[in-house]
């Protein structure tokens, strides 16, 4: 087993709104050391504290490369801050072991008046580099950085996507045993992203320990086997990466259970007829009810639907995403020739049934959308539950399990509520025009 080379036990660091943080010479220790009795009694100020971290511990081996990811404010940055040596904690106490590269804010020790190439050793230098390495990589990082027809140019005349190619290119060939990497892809066009990542998995493959700050969720996925999940500046989860970037799609949006109310979710649309609930039933190969859904079981998604005003005829579909977003599963009424109109005050009940739903195990997102394509968006509500697929039997035997997205088959029908007349006449497989019939 490899060795830990980051230990974080109860680390914390508080910050007093509105107080910058400053050196403390002898003399103010003296000062406040002599006046204290003076002060005592006088009810000074009180100020606002923000604990940016509390109570964080986990630990990294060597060579893992880990994820960190969470709303803004969540920690993240004053994390990699304090583990680089930047910022002191307030409580607890951080250990890394070894070389570290930190590329926190991109440019950080560049000056626009010298050129690209004097920045090179500037940076290169500041960041821990020898001049002799700098030297031996400098063509390796203009080439990285595509500017060699401009590296001796002043920084001043560079784009900013031309300096933080520059900047990134510098601290990847550091060559460090650990970096940190702070939103470096928050910037630049999908080529340099790709490069980025490539680099990145470069050092991993390397034997390198990585963290590794992005909200870039499909990035984060292809590159970390591990995350961290920080919440108020705490760890709330911390596990394989499927699972923590779905927790924090979850926590993100305030999701309920399924089957919850889905009044509170978050939606767009125009709001003429609404999604009101949705419930998520695995079903197994005897058409028995499976407490959870398991890899090639089939799965039934049924939605509620309550109209506010007259809903012309309109298509229903759901979609399924995995943990980085990406859409796997769309089934929709449109689909199989039928769409769906209510008139106001009507609701309808719409139920797909998936068959055999090969998804790996893991936790799933659940998307619903009601509204004529191209042509007018009704209620969506982007993510509206969770899917979770346990391994079973058979899938647990294979490392990789059924991967990448694929079509599935399904069938659909739609009910009308209690209360609710509505037109079933029509309700073959082939085809319907799911409105209410005529009275």
């Amino acid at each position: 087993m490899s060795e830990i080379v980051i230990h974080v036990e109860g680390l914390g660091k508080r910050y007093r709104v509105g107080e910058r943080e400053r050196y403390v010479a002898l003399r103010d220790v003296l000062t406040r050391a002599f006046t204290a009795p003076f002060r005592r009694g006088q009810g000074g100020r009180k100020r606002d504290e923000l604990w940016a971290l509390r109570d964080v511990s986990f630990d990294v081996r060597q060579g893992e490369v880990i994820g960190l990811i969470g709303r803004n404010g969540a920690g993240k940055t004053t994390l990699l801050k304090v583990l680089s040596r930047i910022t002191r904690p307030t409580a607890g106490f951080a250990e890394v072991h070894g070389r570290v590269g930190s590329l926190l804010e991109v440019g950080t020790g560049f000056h626009p008046e010298l050129t690209g190439r004097e920045n090179v050793y500037l940076s290169g230098a500041i960041l821990g580099m020898k001049k002799g390495e700098i030297v031996r990589k400098f063509d390796e990082i203009v080439s990285f950085a595509e500017v060699g027809r401009y590296i001796d140019t002043p920084l001043k005349h560079f784009s900013t996507g031309m300096q933080m190619r520059l900047a990134f290119a510098v601290a990847a060939h550091l060559e460090p045993e650990i970096l940190f990497v702070d939103e470096v892809l928050a910037v630049g066009d999908l080529e340099f992203q790709r490069r980025c990542l490539g680099k990145m998995n470069e050092v991993a493959h390397a034997g390198r320990t990585i963290l590794f700050v992005s909200h870039n969720l499909a990035a984060v996925n292809a590159l970390c086997p591990r995350s961290v999940l920080l919440e108020k500046g705490s760890v709330a989860m911390d596990g394989p990466t499927p699972e923590i970037t779905a927790a924090y799609h979850v926590r993100a949006s305030a999701l309920k259970d399924a089957g919850a109310d889905l009044a509170g979710s978050k939606r767009t649309g125009t709001g003429k007829a609404v999604f009101t609930s949705v419930i998520l039933t695995p079903i197994g190969t005897d058409g028995e009810v499976m407490p959870v859904a398991q890899t090639g079981c089939d799965l039934q998604i049924e939605t509620t639907i309550q109209a506010h005003t007259n809903l012309p005829p309109s298509n229903v579909a759901v979609t399924i995403y995995d943990g980085g977003g990406y859409r796997l599963v769309d089934v929709n009424l449109n689909q199989k020739g039928r769409f769906l109109g209510l008139r106001a005050g009507e609701g309808a009940r719409v139920k797909f049934v998936l068959h055999e739903l090969l998804l790996k195990p893991g936790t799933y997102l659940i998307g619903l959308w009601l509204g004529r394509n191209s042509i007018e968006e009704t209620d969506h509500i982007e993510l509206a539950s969770t899917l979770e697929v346990a391994p079973d039997a058979a899938t647990q035997v294979h490392s990789v399990v059924f991967p990448g997205p694929y079509l599935c088959r399904f069938e659909s029908s739609v009910s009308a509520l209690r209360g609710s007349p509505y037109d079933e006449s029509a309700s073959d497989d082939s085809s319907i025009s799911a409105q209410k019939a005529k009275s």
